[in-house]
């Protein structure tokens, strides 16, 4: 007891001979540390180190570790959120948003409110982007890619045909007529195998597959089932296109790069415009019923799990990480970065296709991301999409009993 009195005195003592106006030394902080992973392969992840590294650098309050998980990510992902053991941020394609839903998370709306940094606008967004991360009356995470489908065709095959270069101008009978006249013995015009999304072509001939409420899938409309019905009469049809037996053997995309097919619809970040031994062009898709080269747009995010034990800095975290993520993959999904200088900057190998990638870029648009959105998934497929594409009955028939059981879990 003694000793303690005589500490404290002189700690009393010590004080008092300080200078006014002196400030103690605080005792420093270690800095929090916050988890990140994603499913980026050896070289993508390296990448993403750097980024990582340069948001450290920058920070005293936080560190990031970053975890990569290139193999079954989901699986590892959802083992890890139900044993608590989830990082604090993670990646999420739109499939996957739909988790939103389920309280796994964080709703980071209100930090966007009060921030005025252009990354964190959403109004610097693409709209059919944004959608995926606003959600049940939230916004949950930031998107960091938006790539757009895009037409990759074959000059070469195009010259040797005496057909003309695609243009964003093209109709879709343009395609469909110029995909026939590219088909020969040694060639197709066009490959179709469920990719891209038949909903491209659906929105394209001013259809749905889900309202924009979420509340219906009014895939039996007419203008719905003229995209549906034209793309079934795509697919498979060696008029055009390879049979799935042919696929199955030579390869999807493989088939374009060995120039086996003559145009081929791929995300405006792939490396199609870049195979040895090819020369290749890049058009945005064709026009549809409304004048406007609708397309598709794969969308990822970063998310923020709705356990962190440290939502204002794994929210900040997610700010810094998406402006370098911004500066890094294509297509950026801000508005304000659809320029040639800065796509060129974050990919210079595009520098030669920048101009008709962007010309994409306007018309994009992700899927509508439902509660139940993979089981809705899973009907579309196996009571519409794939009966369709093997011509077991038309669009317009597939469709009235489809719409009934995909409305029934848009119901639920």
């Amino acid at each position: 007891m003694k000793k303690s009195r005589h500490i404290l005195m002189l700690t009393l003592l010590v004080v008092a001979l300080l200078p006014l106006g002196a400030i103690v030394p605080a005792v420093a902080q270690e800095p929090v540390t916050l988890r990140i992973t994603n499913w980026a392969g050896v070289e993508e992840a390296a990448e993403f180190q750097q980024i990582v590294d340069e948001v450290n650098a920058n920070n005293t309050e936080f560190q990031i570790v970053y975890e990569p998980k290139p193999d079954d990510y989901y699986t590892q992902l959802q083992t890890q959120l139900a044993g608590g053991t989830a990082p604090d941020l993670f990646w999420l394609d739109q499939d996957h948003m739909a988790w939103a839903y389920d309280g796994v998370l964080l709703d980071i709306s209100e930090y966007l409110a009060n921030d005025d940094r252009d990354v964190a606008n959403p109004e610097d967004y693409f709209p059919g982007v944004w959608q995926t991360v606003a959600l049940n009356d939230g916004v949950f995470g930031l998107p960091w890619i938006a790539q757009p489908v895009v037409l990759y065709y074959n000059r070469d095959i195009f010259d040797e045909m005496g057909v003309e270069y695609p243009t964003a101008d093209w109709t879709w009978d343009d395609f469909k007529a110029a995909a026939e006249a590219l088909t020969t013995e040694e060639h197709y015009g066009f490959t179709l195998n469920g990719w891209p999304p038949i909903h491209m072509f659906i929105w394209s001939f001013g259809g749905e597959v889900i309202s924009e409420d979420l509340q219906t899938s009014p895939i039996d409309t007419p203008e719905a089932i003229a995209g549906a019905q034209f793309y079934a009469d795509m697919i498979y049809n060696p008029a055009c296109c390879p049979t799935e037996d042919v696929l199955a053997e030579e390869g999807f995309a493989e088939m374009f790069k060995a120039g086996r097919v003559a145009m081929f619809m791929g995300g405006a970040a792939d490396d199609l415009d870049r195979v040895e031994g090819l020369n290749v062009g890049v058009s945005p898709v064709p026009k549809g019923v409304n004048g406007e080269n609708v397309t598709f747009a794969w969308t990822a995010a970063t998310v923020i799990n709705a356990k962190t034990e440290h939502p204002d800095l794994a929210y900040e975290a997610l700010v810094q990480l998406t402006e370098g993520i911004h500066n890094w993959k294509i297509v950026s999904p801000r508005v304000s970065q659809a320029t040639v200088e800065h796509l060129v900057a974050s990919e210079p190998r595009k520098e030669a296709n920048a101009e008709p990638i962007l010309a994409a870029v306007p018309y994009m648009r992700a899927f509508r991301i439902v509660p139940r959105f993979a089981e809705w998934n899973q009907i579309f497929w196996e009571d519409f999409q794939d009966p369709l594409f093997h011509g077991e009955d038309t669009a317009e028939n597939l469709a009235a009993d489809a719409r009934i059981l995909l409305e029934d879990v848009l119901g639920d």
